[in-house]
């Protein structure tokens, strides 16, 4: 037997979570058998001088005597049964319980997922989503929102955990999306289609002349993330408890002046221990312009993680690079619990009863 079997053989061995109870439940069975030992030789005693009469003459015939003989046998079985109840309803009285014991993981984190909708990002923005609505059924733990942003921020929905709400949100956002990732697509637009566009991007577009204000949607991710505090206030002196971070996907093209820029929301970010991550979702032509640069060198000084389509590398496999990067399982260990296992105690106790029952009922007729 290997040590694998012979582990999970100590571990299904059973131990008893009350064994007092057993205990005073055997000492009950017996004082009872003791007192009607007693008083049945007591009865016995005060009878000795009194006639007896005997039924050898009524059960001479063969077919009263093999009826007496039956009766006798169906007695004590039922005397068996009705023991055997009564001993298997004492041992779950002391709760035979065993070992459980298996790997608990869990993951304490936060994450958001800043998307920029402006005009030039919002067709990649699509595959963003796409891919963390396929990483969800691998997570155990982490909280997810998301936010998007042009000249102002919308949370379309905060953290949770509720993983089938936020795989029909991002669903959703993607079906919506796949009507923009090209001219023709756009030009193909149905009014319906127009429509579900526009009520999604509502509330992203409320500043006048600007555009992709990427330090502001920045700060609005953050802000939707335990412990931030605009002005750089975060309390830093105690260590987070889950771990936060915000997934960036923009091509950090700004028009218009925003209330923070870039660098000073990954400083607010950084004094409120949060790691940002950055997605350049734009033109392949344009990754290499000056805008794209600055943003790479923001964010990796900040000490997090930015990615580009540069070598051919798909959004979805930049995405799951990050994921790769950042997730952390804080928590990985043996867990033992101590779990009540009638098993087939009950079982047998319900078959036992079930025949006593029974052998009751043909005794009595």
């Amino acid at each position: 037997m290997g040590v694998d079997a012979c582990r999970k053989v100590a571990l299904m061995q059973l131990s008893w979570h009350w064994p007092w109870a057993a205990l005073a439940g055997v000492a009950v069975c017996v004082a009872v058998i003791l007192i009607m030992i007693v008083v049945q030789d007591r009865g016995a005693a005060s009878r000795d001088d009194a006639p007896v009469f005997g039924l050898d003459d009524d059960l001479s015939s063969e077919h009263a005597s093999h009826l007496f003989r039956v009766w006798k046998n169906l007695g004590r079985l039922a005397t068996v049964a009705l023991c055997a109840a009564i001993l298997l309803s004492v041992a779950l009285v002391a709760r035979p319980s065993q070992v459980d014991r298996a790997d608990e993981r869990s993951s304490n984190r936060d994450i958001v997922l800043c998307l920029d909708v402006s005009g030039s990002t919002l067709p990649y923005d699509r595959e963003v989503i796409k891919t963390y609505a396929n990483l969800i059924s691998n997570f155990q733990g982490e909280r997810i929102g998301l936010s998007i942003f042009n000249s102002t921020s919308k949370t379309v929905f905060p953290l949770t955990d509720d993983y089938a709400l936020v795989t029909k949100q991002l669903s959703h956002a993607a079906a919506i999306l796949k009507g923009v990732e090209s001219q023709d697509d756009i030009d193909k637009m149905s009014d319906r289609q127009y429509q579900q566009i526009s009520d999604w991007l509502d509330g992203t577009q409320n500043r006048t002349d600007a555009t992709s204000l990427i330090g502001d949607g920045v700060v609005g991710c953050e802000a939707m993330l335990p412990g931030f505090a605009y002005g750089g206030r975060a309390s830093t002196s105690a260590k987070r408890n889950r771990a936060a971070s915000v997934v960036l996907a923009t091509d950090n093209v700004l028009s218009g002046t925003p209330t923070y820029t870039l660098a000073q929301a990954l400083d607010l970010a950084r004094s409120a221990q949060i790691g940002v991550d950055g997605l350049y979702s734009g033109p392949k032509e344009d990754v290499d312009a000056d805008t794209t640069t600055q943003m790479k060198s923001a964010i990796e000084s900040h000490g997090g993680v930015f990615l580009t389509q540069s070598t051919g590398t798909s959004i979805d496999e930049l995405v799951r690079r990050i994921e790769q990067r950042r997730t952390r399982e804080i928590n990985r260990t043996d867990q033992a619990a101590l779990i009540d296992a009638p098993g087939w105690w009950v079982a047998a106790l319900g078959v036992l009863v079930l025949a006593w029952l029974v052998l009751a009922w043909r005794l009595k007729r």
